[in-house]
C-alpha cells in the first residue's frame, strides 16, 4: 500500500469501530460502505487522511472524515484521535423526534420509541379492538 495509506478494514479495526478485524471485513465486502461516496466491495481499499467514510454498523449510520492514520489497535482515546464524527446528535434507529419540538427548535430530549408492528395512527386499529373485548 502507498504511503500515507491503509487498508479499510485494518483502520476500521484499529480505530475500534469493528471489534475485529473479520467483522471489519465483513462491513467493507458488503457494499454498504462508501469512501468518499464511492461504494466499496473489497476489504483492502486504501483509506487515506481527508477521506469520509460512510457505513452502517451495530445498527446505526456513521459518517466520519479521517484524521490520522492509526500505527496500532491502541486504547479507545488513541483510537477516537483517528477520526471525526460528522453525524453528531443522531436518532437512534427505531426512534422518531417530536415534531412539536422539532418545530419550536426544541431538542427532542427523549425520543419516541416505537416498536415494530405498531401503528403511527392514535387510533386503536378495528383488529386491537376485537381483541380487548370492548
Amino acid at each position: 500500500m502507498g504511503e500515507g495509506a491503509m487498508r479499510i478494514d485494518r483502520f476500521l479495526w484499529f480505530v475500534r469501530l469493528a471489534k475485529t478485524r473479520s467483522a471489519a471485513q465483513a462491513i467493507a465486502e458488503k457494499g454498504r460502505l462508501r469512501i468518499d461516496g464511492r461504494p466499496i466491495d473489497r476489504a483492502h481499499c486504501p483509506v487515506r487522511i481527508g477521506n469520509v467514510l460512510t457505513f452502517a454498523a451495530y445498527d446505526q449510520v456513521r459518517v466520519i472524515r479521517v484524521e490520522a492514520l492509526p500505527t496500532r489497535r491502541g486504547p479507545a482515546p488513541e483510537a477516537q484521535a483517528c477520526y471525526q464524527d460528522l453525524v453528531a446528535g443522531s436518532t437512534p434507529v427505531g426512534a422518531m423526534r417530536d415534531p412539536a419540538r422539532v418545530a419550536l427548535g426544541e431538542a427532542a430530549l427523549e425520543p419516541t420509541i416505537r416498536h415494530p408492528g405498531e401503528s403511527q395512527d392514535p387510533e386503536p386499529s378495528r383488529a386491537a379492538l376485537r381483541n380487548s373485548g370492548s
